[in-house]
């Protein structure tokens, strides 16, 4: 079995064919993106240079997903991020990126542990509702790199005004019992 702790070595010869170390096979750049949406870290090499060549290969991938439409990055995005390539901004925005994607990560893995863990509120009438459209809503949000079900929100029935009114008194309760709780 391979080392999934180390980045998946992924070779490209001169005739830009790329080669994956581990299961000696040629690979293409969409079983590259699934290795990346699996959670795998890959290295993209050269094979007669020894350039790492990873960054090149991962902008070609998010150019070839936002060509078909999958669009993530807004223009206004786009356009900010090449004004940053010619400022003195350049030096502060992949930083920010980094810190903003980390902080995106750790507040969906939170927020979808809170949800999954056995809490009071899983017995509320329409939490289970609620609990798969922020499922799917992290999902799309991180293109599937949020495991879980694959739950459509579509799929679940709408609650009526009286369920809510139920809702909103069930979580007024459960507030006041958390605040009495912290006490």
């Amino acid at each position: 079995m391979a080392d999934t702790s180390k980045p998946l070595l992924i070779k490209r010869y001169a005739s830009r064919r790329l080669y994956n170390t581990e299961t000696s096979d040629y690979v293409t750049l969409e079983d590259i993106a699934s290795f990346i949406r699996d959670g795998r870290e890959v290295q993209i090499v050269d094979l007669k240079s020894g350039d790492d060549l990873t960054r090149q290969y991962l902008l070609q991938i998010i150019a070839e997903h936002e060509s078909r439409g999958e669009s993530v990055l807004g223009v206004d995005i786009l356009t900010d991020l090449v004004r940053s390539y010619t400022t003195q901004a350049s030096s502060v925005v992949p930083q920010f990126l980094t810190a903003s994607f980390e902080m995106l990560r750790e507040g969906q893995s939170k927020a979808m542990e809170n949800m999954t863990k056995a809490s009071p509120m899983g017995g509320m009438p329409g939490f289970e509702a609620m609990r798969a459209q922020q499922e799917a809503f992290f999902k799309a949000m991180t293109g599937g790199m949020m495991g879980g079900s694959s739950t459509s929100p579509a799929a679940e029935p709408k609650a009526d005004a009286d369920d809510l009114d139920t809702i909103k008194q069930q979580l007024a309760a459960m507030q006041e019992k958390l605040s009495r709780m912290g006490k």
